[in-house]
């Protein structure tokens, strides 16, 4: 599982009809020592919901594919939750409500 910030939405009309109906999000990874997005940005099926500027919980290769969404579809990351807290060796580095 890795934890990564929603940057925006991915929209397609043309598309497997396995895909039909998904919410799609594009999100970038966050180092959890800094708290900073890094890496590239990638594509994930939004099974929880989540919006633009959550932090979440991402679920990749065929993890993906275990949410009742997803199951039997051609996905290779998910957002399977929204994240409200980070706590690291008893300090609070992320607080969704604190901004």
């Amino acid at each position: 599982m890795q934890i990564a910030k929603v940057i925006g939405s991915v929209v397609s009309t043309s598309k497997s009809d396995r895909l039909t109906g998904l919410k799609l999000l594009l999100v970038r990874p966050i180092e959890l020592d800094t708290m900073e997005e890094k890496g590239s940005p990638l594509v994930a099926i939004d099974a929880v919901g989540a919006g633009e500027g959550e932090v979440v919980l991402l679920c990749a290769g065929s993890s993906s594919r275990m949410t009742e969404l997803t199951k039997d579809k051609p996905a290779d990351c998910t957002i399977t939750a929204i994240i409200d807290y980070i706590d690291i060796a008893n300090k609070r580095v992320f607080d969704k409500h604190k901004g």
